[in-house]
This record gives structure tokens, sequence and C-alpha cells, in this order.
């Protein structure tokens, strides 16, 4: 193995692939969640009761799962860059396009359209990542990648805390102002996608002679030996034992994912309802920098160490615990840091998660069945809100609906720890490089 090739190789990856894909998911993300924001005035200006807002929220979910399958096929058979340059500049249009909404029933109908646009963004970059990077170097791409997913987070949240207070500029409400504005980038990035993200290592032209056949030589080395390869078709693989599994684990895993992050600044709302937006904003974007550290770490050691099955089931587990302390604590401190806890250990799996199984699925079956795993993980996000919605309307309080949260993490936690299985060694890991 040439050391100085490897490493020339994943560090013109790293710099002409990943920073771009960040910056993708982030929009991605932000347009997704911002509704968590925009909440905090439009429930009020369209007569939302939290049970309602569930239901805007879920509303995305349902056509996300009824297209998200068809669309990575799809992908598949147009190529990854054209596909991903039509969901980012029709889901740009859509979520701008929220800002013109009325009445609860226009929020449903833009949602479901949001969902059906956005189908198959993330599973496309997932197999996108997969066709790129070997195993080596695989849970810290990913680690990377949802990066821009925290970042949505870290850095939006507070962009759309902001952007919520121009309410009252030109007589248009903040919430109007903030999709009208965090849409546009969603659309000119699509456009970018189309020059700046190439088809597979053949079409790289800042990669060497030497170094696409290295990259290819490796890639292929490292489909040899999956579970699910080119020879399975897309339906097939679908009715996998590894693939339902898998799919189980991120459903539960989605608990936290989605239903902590899309009420997050509520559930902190009721906690320090004194706090201006601004800063229940703020405050909502603080776990999310941990989850940015905890996935990075855990990547880079499940990466370093070979060591799957831990790195992926234990964070879970602790996230849930987390969130059982932060129910159960009566001091309001403590509770939060739980939540961060909570946000951060959630997300520190996702990497892992992620890298098993792209080393165990490749070609158009591992593009079907990440559409499936993610669309399984969505059915959370079309039930989990209206549920959590309608236990605060009638509890009057967020506990009841989190400890079912709290218990779907323990759970996956420990069935992600039974199915993974530590990588074998083999030539790839032999070789060692940063990804920095």
């Amino acid at each position: 193995m040439n050391n100085d090739l490897y490493g020339a190789t994943l560090k013109q990856l790293n710099t002409k692939i990943i920073p771009f894909i960040i910056i993708c998911y982030f929009v991605a993300n932000l347009d997704k969640t911002n509704i968590s924001i925009a909440a905090l005035q439009m429930n009020a200006d369209l007569g939302l009761s939290t049970s309602m807002y569930g239901l805007g929220v879920g509303m995305f979910y349902i056509s996300y799962i009824l297209f998200e399958i068809p669309s990575n096929v799809i992908m598949t058979k147009v190529g990854a860059r054209v596909w991903i340059a039509r969901i980012m500049i029709t889901w740009g249009i859509v979520s701008a396009g929220m800002s013109l909404v009325q009445t609860p029933t226009q929020l449903y109908v833009m949602r479901f359209l949001l969902g059906m646009a956005e189908a198959g963004f993330t599973p496309g970059i997932i197999y996108y990542i997969s066709c790129w990077f070997p195993k080596s170097n695989r849970a810290r791409a990913m680690s990377f990648f949802y990066m821009g997913s925290v970042m949505a987070s870290i850095i939006g949240l507070p962009i759309s805390g902001t952007i919520l207070n121009m309410h009252g500029i030109a007589d248009i409400a903040g919430w109007r102002w903030l999709f009208a504005l965090e849409g546009i980038p969603a659309v000119a990035l699509g456009i970018m996608v189309l020059w700046r993200l190439p088809q597979s290592p053949d079409h790289a032209v800042w990669l060497s002679t030497e170094q696409k056949g290295w990259l290819k030589t490796q890639l292929a080395r490292d489909n040899a030996s999956v579970e699910i390869g080119a020879q399975h078709s897309w339906l097939s693989a679908l009715k996998n034992k590894t693939v339902l599994l898998l799919s189980l684990v991120w459903f539960l895993q989605a608990f936290g994912s989605i239903g902590i992050t899309l009420f997050l600044p509520l559930i902190i709302k009721s906690m320090a309802s004194e706090q201006s937006n601004i800063v229940i904003s703020l405050l909502s974007a603080v776990p999310f920098i941990f989850a940015c550290l905890f996935m990075y770490f855990n990547g880079r050691h499940s990466d370093t160490t070979h060591e799957r099955s831990w790195h992926l089931g234990l964070p879970l587990i602790l996230s849930g615990l987390s969130l059982t302390l932060a129910i159960y604590s009566s001091n309001l401190l403590v509770a939060y840091v739980m939540l961060v806890l909570t946000v951060g250990f959630n997300f520190a799996l996702t990497p892992i998660f992620w890298a098993v199984t792209t080393e165990k699925l490749a070609g158009v079956a591992a593009a079907a069945s990440i559409a499936f795993i993610n669309t399984v993980a969505n059915f959370v996000g079309l039930g989990l809100p209206p549920i959590l919605g309608k236990i605060k309307d009638a509890t009057n309080s967020y506990h009841y609906g989190l400890m079912i949260v709290a218990a779907a993490l323990i759970i996956g936690g420990i069935i992600g720890i039974m199915i993974s299985r530590p990588s074998q060694p083999d030539v790839s890991k032999r070789a060692t490089s940063r990804l920095s």
C-alpha cells in the first residue's frame, strides 16, 4: 500500500466533496426544521394547537415516506448529480412558498409538498459517499456529512431566531420572512451541484489517473465483501433480514432525532417561559454543538479501532438514560444539561450506523435499502409529533411523551449492539489516514 497515494487521494475527497455536501445538508435541515422556530409565532397567527402543529410537522413525512424509495431508484438511473440538483431546487421553491400560507390546511399541504420535493436527498447523499470513500474512512466521512444537519441547529436556530425578529418589517410577520429567506439558498446550491459534484471518480478532474485507479480498486475490494451486492435486485434487498434489523434500529433512534429536535425550542420554552425567543433559539442550539463533537470523535475512534458495535449501540443507550434523568430532574440546570447530552449521544451513533450499513450493502440494492431504512425511520416523523402534541395538550406536560422517546432509544441501542459486528481486518484497515 502506497500510504502517500492513500493520503493524497483521501485529502482530495475531503476537500472537494465533503465541504460542499455539508453545506447542502445544512440547508436541507434548515428548511426542514425551521418550522420549530417559526412555531413560536406561526402557531398563534394560524390558530394552531400543539397537536395541530404536530400534524403539520408530520405531513412532511407522509410524502417523504411515499417518494423516498422511488426517488433513490431513479437516482441510480439518471445519476446522483442531476437528481440531487433537482431535489434541492424544488424543495427550495416549496420552502420559500411556505411564507404564503394563510390557514392550517395550507400549511399541511405545503409541508406535504416539501416532503415530496426533498424525498431521497439524505439516502442519496449517503449512497454517494459510499461510492467515493473506502470503508476505512467511511464513518468519519459520514460524521462530517451529518455535521451539516447539526450545524442547521447550531447556526440555523440562532439565525432563524434573528429572522423571526424581523416581525413587522414591510408589514410581514417574522415567521413569513423566515420561510421566504431560508428557501433561497437551496435553489442556488441545487444549481451549483451540477458542476461541483462529479458523477463518479472517473469524472473527477481533480484526481490524478493514479488516484482514480487506486480509489476504484479499493472500492471494488470493499464491495466484494458486502452481504448484499450488485447481484441483488433492489426489491429482494428490502426483504433481507439485515436490512430489516438495521431499519428497526434507525426507526428507534429517530424517536430522539425527530421527536426531540422538532420540539426542542418548545420544550425549552416550557422550562424557561420568561426568556425571549432569541434566548430560546440560542439555548436550543447548544445541544447540537455537542452533537457535532460526539459524532466526530465517535466516528474517528470507531474507524481507528475498527470497532462498530459498541460505538453504534452505547451512545443510543446513554441518550435514553440522559433523557430519563432530564425528565425526572427538579433542577432546571441539570435538566437542561441532560437534554444537551441526550441530543449529543443521539447523534453520536449516526456516522457509525451508516458506515455499518454501507459496509453490508452495495450497488442499486444499497441505494434502495438506504432509502428503505430512512423511510422506515420517517414513520416516526409521521406519527410521533402528533402523538407528542396530543399528550402535551392532554397533560400540559412533555414528560410522558418524552418517556416514550427515552424507552425507544434504550431499546434501539441494545438491538444495535446485538446486530452489528466489528469490522474484520482487511487491507484497507492496515492503511492509516486522518480526516481533518
